[in-house]
């Protein structure tokens, strides 16, 4: 049984501050690519109204070029508080695509530093900014000097285990003007494999002045607490945990301001859930909407009997219809069994 301290629930029951701008939640989604967009920030926010929400990492580059907003930027007049995420290495660029994000009203800028992933890497991007400190610094003066909402970064701990150099990198960061660095406790060689060294962000919150949110083996309010309690973080931000359980953020935001955890959906509820996400995908994208479902269905497709089956079929299925009536057969194969 997970027990939130006294100390904790003290330490986290101020609003959180980035800059002037203030969330009444430490429990933030992560942007997440091909995942984060307008649909899933919907049902992450039914369960956590109060929390920052991240869009998918916007390509600043390509968005100077546009002649219209791609649909990723695409924010709800009423979707607060929401960031929206930037990638590239020219100060620029980033800094001309920061003013469109926040002419399409977010209220923070976030710029990605730590993207593994080698199409980002191998152009300057993402993680690939921890090898080029001086870059990154200049980039975060240019984009604060740009906007007027605070900027914020995320990133990792080093370029690999032997290249650990994110103390000296987040203080780059605070002095250029960052507001709020994120720190997924991984290096870049790492991907997402290993445990999260959730020990180097307490290390980074020990000397920075700016909130300090923790990243990386975010699954459970368990999880979430524990690091809380090892990093004196200013918060959480979960990533992977929310595949196909858009339900994380708020069990956790909840727990941390009542010391009192919700009831755990059932696989019943989170498969109705998949069917909504299904169907809210295919009114907001048409077919391109069904194929990006195939993968969300099969992350709600676990935990249960004939779960693997379903999984299986739900990432071939090629209309609305289809996905429907293979949830509502599992639905009622599980209703059926069940007490």
């Amino acid at each position: 049984m997970t027990i939130l301290s006294h100390q904790l629930q003290q330490r986290l029951a101020t609003p959180l501050k980035i800059g002037s701008f203030e969330i009444k939640s430490r429990v933030l989604q992560s942007p997440l690519s091909g995942v984060t967009d307008l649909v899933f920030r919907r049902l992450v926010r039914r369960y956590a109204p109060d929390s920052m929400m991240y869009t998918e990492m916007v390509n600043a580059k390509e968005l100077c070029y546009l002649k219209q907003l791609p649909r990723i930027m695409e924010i709800e007049p009423n979707e607060k508080p929401i960031s929206i995420q930037l990638f590239d290495c020219r100060p620029d660029f980033l800094a001309q695509a920061a003013q469109m994000a926040v002419a399409e009203g977010a209220d923070t800028v976030d710029i990605n530093m730590g993207c593994p992933v080698n199409k980002i890497t191998k152009k300057g991007g993402g993680s690939a900014l921890l090898r080029d400190p001086e870059t990154a610094e200049a980039i975060v003066r240019t984009v604060v000097n740009a906007v007027s909402v605070p900027v914020s970064v995320k990133t990792r701990m080093g370029w690999s285990d032997r290249h650990i150099n994110i103390l000296d990198f987040a203080k780059r960061m605070e002095d250029a003007g960052a507001e709020m660095l994120t720190l997924h406790a991984r290096t870049r060689e790492q991907g997402y494999n290993g445990s999260a060294q959730w020990e180097w962000i307490g290390r980074v919150k020990e000397i920075l002045s700016i909130p300090v949110i923790a990243n990386g083996d975010i699954f459970s309010v368990e999880a979430a607490v524990k690091c809380l309690e090892q990093t004196g973080a200013d918060g959480v931000m979960c990533s992977r945990g929310t595949l196909g359980y858009p339900f994380l953020v708020g069990e956790i935001d909840h727990f941390l301001k009542t010391g009192q955890s919700l009831a755990t959906p059932t696989p019943v509820e989170r498969l109705e859930c998949a069917k909504e996400h299904l169907q809210a995908l295919w009114d907001y994208k048409g077919d391109r909407g069904i194929h990006q479902a195939r993968k969300h269905l099969a992350w709600y497709a676990k935990g249960f009997v004939g779960a693997g089956e379903l999984r299986d079929r739900l990432s071939r299925i090629e209309t609305v219809v289809q996905g429907v009536e293979l949830i509502d057969g599992a639905i009622a194969r599980l209703k059926a069994v069940s007490p």
